[in-house]
């Protein structure tokens, strides 16, 4: 894998001028021409945040199992360290067309000493995956590209105020950014719970085919895996359909059946610990008291 470690060198393999400052860069989309001496595009990582919005691009690009295209208006997230992969030939071919859009890079020394340094991170969309990007109305992508613009004209003159009027339009951007999402989630209701019934479904033939015993606890990974979502997707469109997290729903489910043991079976306490998936009785009680203020005890004899 090659790791790009600056911004500097990733405008070198872009075949752009070098930034005007070391830390944040705004690239246009039409004037990349990514170098081609060399296979390091199969796997790439980088030291630095990209946020890019880009239109009329049929280029692909690979990110975590799945290939992408680029569409009008949509918006993609990538962290530091995160493996991508390019396909240069397509890339370069669409840019000599018609490629649009922009792509803001951020390293984290940026961020130093700033609040932004650790909210960025509390951002789920970095950890979509690119199948799951932002897509924009006209009137969304314009507020973007105007907060792209403006951070691209302060770094033209370098001054005192130049680092925090630039984290103010990032924290700007990534706040529209989680706006955006929380609209699309609710856009594409219809297509959500399908998905939320589909993950229901999961849930309920993990815990009646007794797969707790094997393996514990379903956790979020798994879910996300069998539906074809990034874990931290599968949180975020849960959260803003029914106010809850993945995690939660899981836990949920857990007590759901731990009650059907407790008021149908004459197995102990400790037995259905197990059978849910629990390594130790004590964890059990504990999550099953917080989420119904009673113990399994408790519980039990309220059916006598």
């Amino acid at each position: 894998m090659y790791i790009i470690p600056s911004i500097s060198e990733f405008h070198r393999l872009l075949s752009l001028p070098q930034p005007l400052h070391p830390l944040v860069s705004v690239i246009k989309v039409s004037d990349i021409q990514l170098l081609t001496e060399s296979d390091i595009w199969e796997k790439i990582s980088t030291e630095f945040y990209s946020i890019s919005l880009k239109s009329n691009v049929t280029a692909k690009i690979k990110y975590g199992q799945q290939y992408y295209d680029f569409d009008k208006g949509t918006m993609n997230f990538i962290a530091p360290k995160q493996v991508q992969t390019i396909v240069v030939e397509e890339v370069n071919q669409i840019n000599q067309k018609c490629g649009q859009g922009y792509m803001l890079m951020i390293h984290p020394d940026f961020l130093y000493k700033n609040s932004l340094a650790t909210t960025i991170k509390s951002y789920g969309f970095f950890s979509y995956e690119l199948n799951e990007a932002l897509h924009l109305s006209e009137k969304e992508e314009q507020n973007i590209i105007e907060i792209f613009q403006k951070i691209e004209a302060e770094y033209q003159h370098i001054d005192r105020h130049t680092q925090d009027i630039i984290l103010s339009q990032i924290d700007l951007l990534l706040q529209y950014s989680n706006r955006f999402y929380e609209r699309q989630f609710i856009t594409r209701k219809a297509i959500n719970n399908d998905l939320l019934s589909k993950m229901e479904y999961l849930l309920n033939d993990y815990f009646d085919n007794d797969e707790t015993l094997k393996n514990g606890l379903p956790t979020v990974d798994f879910l996300a895996g069998k539906l074809n979502v990034s874990a931290h997707y599968l949180s975020d469109m849960l959260r803003s359909l029914t106010g809850q997290s993945a995690q939660t729903h899981i836990h949920e489910k857990m007590i759901e059946k731990a009650k059907e043991y407790l008021s149908s079976t004459n197995l102990s306490v400790a037995e259905i610990a197990y059978q849910l998936g629990f390594e130790y009785p004590q964890s059990f009680n504990k999550l099953f008291k917080k989420k119904t203020e009673m113990s399994p005890l408790e519980f039990r004899a309220s059916f006598d």
